[in-house]
């Protein structure tokens, strides 16, 4: 008996040894700054980091600490998050601006410092104030600790794939514009990957991302949708990919010729060079699902491309082109958001609770706001009206003189309440145009009201898109989570019959669902992190006008479940 127990003292410690020995500080510095690139014929003053679009990739392990000294030598306040990674114990370091934090001010820094635990894939960091996510951003690579391998067959290269949104403006003027009008922000005036338009575009024949490929070789494309207010369709030419991990959670194979990727989303695929020698064109085109309601959602129209090229490839060929899906192919987007599944049994795969402690009902969508003073707002229905948006009725609104964190852990009142609704206030045809007819129902009232819940709780909400103002897809994103998607469907929910169709065997997991045009999704967590956590929509323009909302988790009941006190250098309003 002795000799087992000390077998399996022996055992723990290697385990332990080999845990320390794999995982590694990661350090780097990013600067943000302006600086001039050329684009579509003009030469635009963006703000970035590290002189580069995209932004450096990170590069780590499961288990890895990261240390990232943000220096703000642009001219904007500025905050970096990591979108996705779950920031257990270090919310601090989450870095959505007056959420967790506030702003780095120019001419200072911060230092944002955290671990990857239980997590392997394709992640993301991007700017969380303003529209400066659309050129401060970048890939999180994380693999698999040293001796642990992936689920699928090693590839033979992995290639992160950026989409991104590229406008002919200064990108924070887009933003004041469009709030001080009252109306969407201008259009994007281009797409990109890996932050070049492509050849279809004025001035960009030479601005066009090509990757080089060997006949016969399995690549890992680690696709990212960065763009602002964008879904994307992407397809390469003739060929086929497998999904093998969505938003850095490992998924059952699943073979497709098209994805669509929401922004905040990412898909990793294995890609074959399996066809003939020669030149294939990949593209990115919207998914445009809100057009053509009562009030009409523009979109880009344009398609941005680039070019896998196979070795011994005539540089004469002409590169073959995919036939794009149409911008409102909501059968094939809904086929691939809905089809996905998780890998049952793989690396840090998470049975769903089937105990739900806390449920919600919530709409989601657009409303209005009345013009405030001095503010010239353009033709909204009533004449006059602002565009906003709302959660359960509610148009949020960030604090402004304390983060909710700094609220919350120091018990700084009158910065929130914790009366979020669980329910609609107001129970109506949700998805029913003619709804836009009833005034009183098409304005939300402003407030910072969010949802605070017990640790280790199990939360169910079920997020219900409206007409109000128009139907539309909305990739809703929470901070701190993965969550499981246990259902998507069109039209009004109903639990009579809808909570047949849940999945509690093996749903895709994610940090950001699409709630279908006209329709629902239905997700369930563990509060199992404890801080504050916001949820949104990851079209900006939405965010800004109030499409948002927050969770307080509590603290567990030990030090190891306690949120720490914050860093020293934690920036102050």
């Amino acid at each position: 008996m002795g000799r087992l127990v000390f077998l399996f003292a022996s055992s723990l410690l290697l385990m332990v040894a080999a845990t320390t020995v794999s995982a590694a500080t990661v350090e780097h510095s990013f600067y943000v700054k302006n600086f001039t690139v050329t684009r579509l014929c003009n030469r635009q003053v963006i703000t970035a980091v590290n002189d580069s679009l995209p932004g450096p990739s990170l590069r780590v392990r499961e288990g890895d600490k990261l240390i990232i000294h943000v220096f703000n030598k642009s001219p904007y306040n500025m905050t970096i998050h990591w979108h996705g990674v779950f920031q257990l114990l270090s919310a601090w370091a989450d870095g959505p601006e007056m959420i967790t934090q506030c702003a780095i001010r120019p001419g200072n820094k911060y230092t944002y410092k955290f671990r990857i635990i239980n997590q392997e894939g394709t992640l993301f960091w991007h700017a969380h104030s303003s529209f400066l996510r659309a050129t401060v951003h970048g890939a999180i690579i994380i693999r698999p600790r040293v001796r642990h391998s992936y689920p699928f067959p090693t590839p033979y290269r992995e290639v992160p794939i950026v989409l991104g949104e590229w406008w002919n403006a200064n990108v924070v003027d887009v933003e004041t514009q469009a709030l001080a009008l009252g109306v969407g922000p201008n259009l994007s005036n281009a797409y990109t990957i890996n932050g070049w338009p492509g050849d279809l575009y004025p001035c960009s024949q030479n601005q066009m991302y090509k990757h080089r490929v060997k006949q016969g070789k399995t690549y890992l494309l680690r696709i990212i949708n960065a763009a602002v207010s964008s879904h994307l369709f992407y397809k390469i030419a003739n060929h086929n990919v497998t999904v093998v991990a969505v938003d850095a959670r490992y998924t059952n194979p699943y073979v497709t010729d098209v994805m669509v990727i929401s922004p905040g989303q990412t898909v990793d695929v294995l890609l074959t060079a399996n066809q003939p020698v020669g030149s294939y064109y990949m593209t990115a085109n919207n998914y445009a699902s809100g057009s053509g309601t009562a009030v009409g959602v523009p979109f880009n129209p344009t398609t941005t491309r680039g070019v896998i090229i196979y070795q011994g490839a005539s540089s004469s060929s002409t590169p073959l082109m995919p036939v794009v899906p149409a911008f409102n192919d909501t059968p094939t987007a809904h086929k691939f958001f809905t089809e996905l599944t998780s890998l049952v049994g793989g690396r840090h795969w998470v049975p769903v609770p089937l105990n739900v402690d806390h449920k919600m009902f919530v709409t989601v969508g657009t409303a209005l706001d009345v013009c405030p003073p001095n503010v010239s707002c353009l033709g909204r229905p009533p004449v006059g009206a602002a565009l906003s948006a709302s959660m359960n009725n509610v148009s949020f609104v960030s604090p402004t003189s304390l983060s909710l964190l700094q609220a919350f852990f120091f018990n700084i009142g009158g910065v929130y309440t914790t009366d979020f609704p669980a329910n609609p206030p107001v129970q109506f045809d949700y998805t029913n145009p003619s709804i836009n007819l009833d005034p009183p129902l098409l304005f939300a009232p402003k407030g910072t009201r969010i949802t605070k819940v017990k640790f280790n709780s199990t939360v169910e909400m079920v997020m219900q898109n409206t007409a109000i103002i128009g139907v539309e897809n909305h990739p809703m994103h929470l901070h701190g989570y993965d969550f499981h998607v246990l259902a998507q469907g069109f039209g009004n929910f109903n639990p009579a019959t809808d909570t047949s169709k849940y999945n509690l065997v093996n749903p895709q997991m994610r940090n950001t669902v699409s709630v279908p045009v006209g329709g629902w999704a239905v997700i369930r967590f563990v509060a199992n992190n404890p801080g504050v956590w916001f949820m949104h929509c990851h079209f900006d323009g939405h965010m800004a006008i109030g499409l948002s909302t927050a969770f307080i988790v509590e603290n567990g009941p030990t030090p190891d479940t306690t949120l720490p006190p914050p860093p020293t250098d934690l920036p102050q309003c």
